[in-house]
């Protein structure tokens, strides 16, 4: 068994193929897109390269075949933000060897040591916490555009090499025909009474004054999480850039009082019931022609749940039904859609799992994002509880 680093063309390709390999005989993976995968790595294209590092691996058998991948990284500033100075690995692939798991494990270990961090966390992304986060152990299904998917025999690699769950990830499919349930109905009429309140979908056409809109919400949402560093207006604009050629006005929505922001609940039609069509990881023209061919004949049925926030003034009175009501008196109609997905509910988020679950969800997926301290003998502690 060799360990070499990824740094030329062929490894590369080796690194983007071997999932072909492992699923071959899975027919829920969908193949991510390889740009996707390698955006990860572009340091031109990946902000995260500004304040840290991150390299990637595969492990080769004797006969010189590719069995195994992993990357390391580390973020200088979020990652000296836990008691034990924190990077993480992901893109974890192997064949269903202990093994070659644990001497993966151990060169990302040596690396993540070797620039000051004390613990890694994984699989996670070097990059924002909506793509490629957490190790699947519950409902192995066609996974969400950019969703970590996995064997269940990756969990026991983790476990075995002694990752401990520092939270869980849920996910919940609602279908978009069932009436919404009186309890969120009667809070949502509440706040229908009061001529303070609005809400209002999207429109393409004025772009930048959602995204400045997303982004005071958000970092007004988020503010008081730990490690949480506020969106800047450029992110923001870039954001709504990038999902721009594929979202749907009708299904992002924003509540406002007094005609100012206080929430938002941002849906994307989800790409990968079209990709799953297509499914070689390329998208060159002959694959955005057959892209945009699938996607008139209406082949994509389901929307995902990429974010929802609401303001904590505002927390608690029924905004949060209010606009879950709103978008659903909008969106039912148009019967463009059979399923949402409410994806990236943290287990350390109880507010909002009651919130989703009250609607009538029911929980289809749980991703863990695992902890490993290098210094077995600390206290382990679990990502603490957001009041």
């Amino acid at each position: 068994m060799i360990i070499e680093e990824v740094n030329n063309d062929q490894k590369v390709k080796d690194f983007l193929g071997l999932p072909v390999m492992i699923y071959k005989n899975d027919d829920q993976w969908i193949r991510p897109l390889d740009k996707d995968i390698e955006a990860v790595f572009d340091h031109k294209k990946n902000k995260f390269f500004r304040q840290g590092e991150a390299v990637r691996w595969i492990i080769y058998n004797e006969k010189g075949k590719a069995c195994g991948r992993i990357a390391a990284f580390y973020n200088r500033k979020s990652g000296k933000g836990f008691e034990q100075p924190t990077g993480g690995v992901g893109f974890f692939e192997s064949i269903n060897d202990q093994n070659i798991a644990n001497r993966l494990f151990d060169h990302a270990k040596s690396w993540l040591e070797q620039k000051g961090m004390e613990a890694m966390d994984g699989p996670v992304n070097f990059g924002e916490k909506d793509r490629w986060w957490g190790l699947l152990i519950n409902g192995f299904t066609e996974p969400v555009y950019c969703m970590n998917y996995n064997p269940p025999y990756y969990q026991q690699l983790f476990e075995n090499y002694g990752f401990r769950n520092f939270y869980e990830q849920y996910y919940y499919n609602y279908p978009v025909k069932q009436v919404i349930t009186d309890k969120y109905q009667e809070r949502s009429q509440r706040i229908e009474k009061d001529p303070d309140y609005s809400a209002a979908h999207l429109k393409k056409s004025e772009i930048d004054k959602y995204a400045e809109q997303f982004r005071e919400v958000y970092n007004k949402s988020w503010g008081k999480h730990a490690g949480f560093k506020p969106m800047a207006k450029e992110q923001a604009m870039s954001i709504m850039k990038t999902i721009k050629p594929i979202m749907d006005e009708d299904i992002i929505w924003f509540a406002y009082y007094k005609n100012e922001p206080i929430a938002f609940f941002i849906m994307l039609p989800e790409i990968n019931q079209i990709f799953k069509h297509i499914n070689n990881g390329k998208l060159r023209w002959i694959e955005m022609l057959r892209f945009a061919w699938l996607k008139y004949r209406g082949v994509c049925r389901k929307m995902f749940g990429v974010v929802f926030g609401v303001i904590p003034e505002f927390q608690g009175k029924g905004v949060e039904s209010y606009i879950i009501n709103e978008a659903a008196k909008h969106v039912q109609p148009l019967n463009r859609y059979d399923d949402l997905e409410m994806t990236w509910i943290g287990s350390f988020n109880p507010k909002m799992i009651h919130l989703v679950e009250s609607l009538g969800t029911e929980k289809t997926r749980v991703a863990v994002t695992y902890r490993y301290l290098f210094d077995q003998t600390k206290e382990f502690k679990p990502h603490p509880i957001i009041d």
